[in-house]
């Protein structure tokens, strides 16, 4: 395998850079570039050299032996100051050594799974932390990266390969008495991990809701001060402003992080009838976002007359609380008012639906799932029909657990890999 390498911190000035070194020559090449010897296990400060012997800079050295490294090979990393200079000159060193080469998107991740450092969920959970700007996606990635989903679904193939083998050993002695029924157990094995696959499965829209963020609607008639009220809320002049009805046409998108959620707050067009086509394709648009929005914050005196169904979870407000004290229960993006409360619910609603999700956090985990307990509802049936029939039930019980081996990424997912690790960084 190749000794690659790469530069595992951000790129741009920093007080400390991180290269990263992984392979059979990692060792080796760093001990290049500082001239002597390494410290076997630990870190060590050392004075890093060209080949002509020209200082390039004192840095921390690292050593990790394999298997007990991130990729499982030999990994070696360099601490070395941060300006633009002396990371190229560190780099070009490494460039013109012997078989040695710049690592691609994602590759160290990609060896450590392979070398069963890490299991498929837990590369989706690494990439899901890089990305996470809320302390909600922080905690779930964590989850994710700890392996949680992966220790389950390997409980749940532990209990399907003892039923399988439960039924094959009736099958391998089908001409001889067995002195047990091993349905019961075998029964009871799919109904408990069929129950747990149904209910992670129904978690997955509010995980991956957690990961990619909520959306928010502020619907509400021309002029009702929503455009005013998302400026307020999201500290800055986002949406343009004026006394004019129907200023906004397009839907405007504001990312916030709301309680610790990630949330898209959407100022769409005032909802009326009109003969502009322009206008009317903007509340055409606002209709459309609005429906299918997580959460709608409708401004409003009459809600009905906006047209759009009013949900159980949806927020009303009464609009330009400013005005007058009679609409003082109301908001006001222009003075503040009632803007905390505001906040308040829409963040209680939002996280009130985060209770129910489970570990899975992607469609992907979900497909697999729902694959797994369709043929475990087709195993249990054919279960029903006798001993005869034990060798389709334990056919079904197989295409299950491949399911849940393709979902953690033990067979199946090259194409899915190539997806997966070609948004990661070079470092990584």
């Amino acid at each position: 395998m190749d000794t690659i390498f790469a530069l595992a911190s951000a790129q741009g000035k920093a007080g400390v850079a991180v290269i990263r070194l992984s392979g059979p020559l990692a060792h080796s090449a760093a001990k290049t570039l500082v001239g002597g010897d390494l410290p076997q296990r630990g870190m060590r400060v050392r004075t890093l050299r060209a080949p002509d012997g020209t200082r390039l800079d004192d840095g921390l050295v690292l050593t990790f032996q394999a298997p007990s490294s991130f990729t499982g090979e030999d990994v070696a990393e360099l601490q070395i100051h941060g300006s633009t200079a002396t990371v190229n000159a560190v780099l070009r060193c490494l460039s013109d050594m012997d078989d040695l080469r710049m690592a691609d998107p994602g590759e160290f991740t990609r060896r450590a799974l392979e070398n069963g450092r890490m299991d498929l969920t837990q590369v989706e959970g690494l990439a899901d932390l890089i990305d996470a700007d809320t302390e909600a996606q922080r905690k779930q990635a964590q989850t994710i990266l700890a392996g949680a989903l992966g220790d389950l679904v390997e409980r749940w193939r532990r209990d399907l390969i003892r039923a399988a083998s439960l039924l094959e050993a009736v099958i391998d002695f089908a001409d001889e008495e067995v002195p047990t029924d091993v349905s019961p157990e075998v029964r009871d094995l799919i109904q408990g991990v069929v129950q747990d696959l149904d209910k992670e499965a129904k978690g997955v829209q509010i995980a991956e809701r957690v990961r990619t963020g909520f959306e928010v609607a502020i619907v509400g008639l021309p002029n009702a001060g929503k455009s005013t009220l998302l400026n307020a809320l999201a500290g800055r002049e986002a949406a343009i402003t004026s006394e004019y009805a129907g200023t906004t046409r397009d839907v405007i998108e504001v990312r916030m992080d709301l309680a610790g959620l990630p949330v898209t707050l959407l100022d769409t067009a005032g909802l009326r009838e009109t003969d502009d086509h322009v206008e009317g394709l903007g509340i055409d648009l606002a209709r459309r976002r609005a429906n299918s929005a997580d959460l709608r914050v409708f401004l409003a005196d009459d809600v009905e007359a906006l047209g759009i169904p009013v949900q159980p979870e949806d927020v009303i407000v009464r609009p330009k609380a400013d005005l007058g004290p009679e609409r003082a229960a109301g908001v006001s993006g222009k003075t503040g008012q009632g803007i905390d409360q505001l906040v308040s619910d829409i963040s209680y609603r939002l996280a009130e639906r985060t209770t129910s999700h489970g570990i899975a956090t992607r469609e992907r985990h979900r497909v697999a799932m729902i694959q797994a307990s369709n043929a475990l509802t087709q195993a249990e049936r054919v279960l029903e029909s006798g001993p005869d029939m034990y060798d389709i039930a334990a056919e079904e019980l197989r295409t299950a657990i491949r399911a849940l081996e393709n979902l953690v990424g033990r067979i199946d997912v090259e194409t899915l890999l190539d997806e997966i690790f070609s948004s990661f960084c070079l470092g990584k």
